[in-house]
């Protein structure tokens, strides 16, 4: 990889951020993710060019960092010492990562008992102060945007619109990647801040000229933390996709424009069909995804099996965590490890070799 490719965001897009000679310069070397071209799922359901953009492999597991640089270094222009947010899990480890880069202090407000224990531990070694309330995410979201509003914090959720500019990166690379927008973007939705993000990115590289079209945008949210698909806030939103169980996003207003600008839509799958995606994305193309990134693979199997979406387009799937995040989704539907009391005969007759 070339210098250029192994920056931070914040270096490698400059010139489209909102930053300047006072912007500290935050790098975590976030970014630069892989697109990986689908080599078994793509062509076994008659797709011409899938691809998965593998967001998992920024420094802290998950698309959060590229934004997160964003907010930090603008919070940090503007003389902020500590962070806030809300989260689920990938915001708090982001967040609390890039405050121990540069020496400030990180506080995060959990919903009790609904975080994965590999996200909490995140946070909890890079250091931030993490305090659990009662309540789901969107009741964790309010409190710190109260606090946020009368304590000297900065408040780093997808809410700061230095996050969406960051994570419109995303955008930029793959269009960069394949000389073009793709036809279909599919992504997750939870918060919906990152299919706002995109769908911005991809509009600001179309009107500089740098691709000739725009893609439509095909989001995929939980059955059970459905809101944009119900119309309608979900009280108690339920999913094993952690990641985007929220019942209330923050971004929903801008989601919708998003979708209907791009004559996309947003749908809902279920746990059922997420966590049968997640294990054929790792079965059939080495790619270990979170649940939440799954979502929008299970969706694209419906949507391709209904006709919705034309087997000769070239459609990239957002893979926004990776599966370490949250392993014992995964563990639950695979078959523990085998034991023996043997030789090489023993193990091969175990094996059928």
């Amino acid at each position: 990889m070339g210098s250029e490719a192994r920056q931070g965001v914040i270096d490698r897009y400059r010139e489209w951020l909102p930053v300047g000679d006072r912007t500290p310069r935050v790098d975590l070397q976030e970014g630069s993710t892989p697109l990986v071209r689908s080599r078994n799922i793509g062509p076994a359901l008659g797709l011409s060019a899938l691809y998965f953009k593998y967001e998992g492999l920024n420094p802290t597991g998950s698309f959060k960092d590229r934004g997160m640089v964003v907010a930090v270094a603008k919070a940090i222009e503007e003389g902020a010492q500590v962070l806030v947010c809300a989260s689920t899990g990938n915001t708090s480890a982001s967040a609390a990562a890039y405050a121990a880069s540069q020496g400030m202090r990180a506080i995060v407000i959990i919903p009790a008992g609904q975080i994965s224990l590999n996200k909490l531990s995140q946070a909890l070694v890079y250091g931030a102060k993490v305090v659990q309330i009662p309540g789901n995410f969107d009741a964790a979201l309010a409190t710190v945007r109260d606090l946020a509003e009368h304590y000297p914090v900065a408040l780093v959720n997808s809410v700061n619109p230095y996050r969406i500019q960051g994570q419109k990166t995303a955008a930029f690379e793959i269009v960069d990647a394949l000389g073009d927008a793709p036809d279909y973007l599919i992504l997750p939705v939870g918060n919906a801040g990152n299919i706002t993000a995109y769908w911005k990115g991809f509009k600001e590289y179309h009107a500089a000229g740098r691709s000739t079209v725009l893609p439509r945008l095909v989001g995929a949210q939980a059955e059970g933390a459905a809101p944009i698909v119900k119309g309608a806030p979900v009280a108690e939103p339920k999913t094993v996709a952690s990641a985007i169980k929220i019942g209330n996003p923050a971004s929903w207003e801008n989601a919708t424009l998003a979708r209907d600008e791009s004559g996309g839509l947003i749908d809902a799958v279920s746990d059922t069909e997420i966590l049968q995606a997640q294990l054929q994305l790792a079965a059939a193309e080495g790619l270990f995804a979170e649940p939440a990134s799954c979502a929008p693979l299970a969706l694209l199997v419906r949507l391709v099996r209904e006709g919705r979406i034309e087997r000769d387009s070239t459609s990239v799937i957002v893979l926004t965590g990776n599966g370490l995040k949250d392993p014992d989704a995964a563990l639950g539907n695979v078959e523990p490890p085998v034991t023996i009391d043997g030789d090489a005969r023993a193990l091969a007759k175990v094996l059928k070799l």
